[in-house]
């Protein structure tokens, strides 16, 4: 598993440092003050795990993290602890704050690892045929039930899974691949930036359906699709 480990200090980069070296399943390829040296090795190496220092000359690394199309996995190790529940919404799987004991350090390699030969394992294109999944959030894989699903939201490479109990979940997939793989028969796409629980539908109005007492736009282009599913069971 290959790292690169990005901080501006020099004790915390040799701490890290010599923690890899304790590690047998992880190779360390670089060690960079900053993004842009960073974004240099990202360029011309396979970078499997990422550990990011957050407060940086120049790119801080949670811009870091945004500025990446398709980032590793990635550990933040800082000395604020004020940034953890940001760092969280970016899908890092885990975030330690410094100084890091070996202990610790070796509780979020792992966490990595698992994740890296997870990732490894070949796509799933076909529809999930239980009735639950399981998605990547923070450093956890967390279970969701279709019918806790009122709905989803898509936030460019992220979807945000809003639930029954009001609570949501955002994990790194685009809206396209997660409608591929949901039950035709139990959720519909209404806009290009939402998925709907049909049985959480509450009403449908002219431009908007509610849902779980939120109002959510009905897109152009899917409109025909929902007024004939709810043509179909109007009385």
């Amino acid at each position: 598993m290959n790292c690169l480990i990005v901080d501006d200090e020099k004790l915390a980069i040799e701490l890290i440092e010599d923690n890899l070296s304790q590690i047998p399943f992880l190779k360390h390829l670089a060690s960079c003050r900053n993004a842009g040296e960073a974004i240099k090795v990202i360029k011309q190496q396979q970078v499997d795990l990422l550990f990011l220092d957050i407060k940086m000359p120049g790119i801080n690394g949670l811009d870091f993290i945004l500025s990446m199309e398709n980032p590793p996995i990635i550990i933040l190790i800082t000395a604020f602890e004020q940034y953890a529940v940001e760092a969280f919404k970016l899908n890092v799987i885990d975030y330690l704050l410094k100084p890091v004991d070996f202990n610790r350090f070796f509780a979020a390699v792992s966490r990595a690892y698992d994740l890296f030969n997870l990732k490894k394992r070949p796509a799933v294109t076909e529809k999930i045929t239980e009735n639950y999944f399981f998605v990547n959030a923070g450093y956890s894989l967390i279970k969701i039930r279709f019918s806790e699903i009122a709905y989803v939201e898509g936030l460019k490479d992220y979807v945000k899974i809003n639930l029954q109990n009001g609570k949501n979940v955002i994990t790194r997939i685009n809206l396209k691949d997660l409608t591929g793989k949901l039950p035709s028969e139990a959720f519909m796409r209404i806009h290009r930036s939402f998925i709907v629980s049909l049985d959480k539908i509450e009403a449908v109005q002219k431009y908007q359906v509610v849902v779980n007492e939120t109002e959510i736009p009905i897109g152009e282009s899917y409109r025909d699709g929902l007024l004939e599913y709810v043509s179909l069971r109007n009385i």
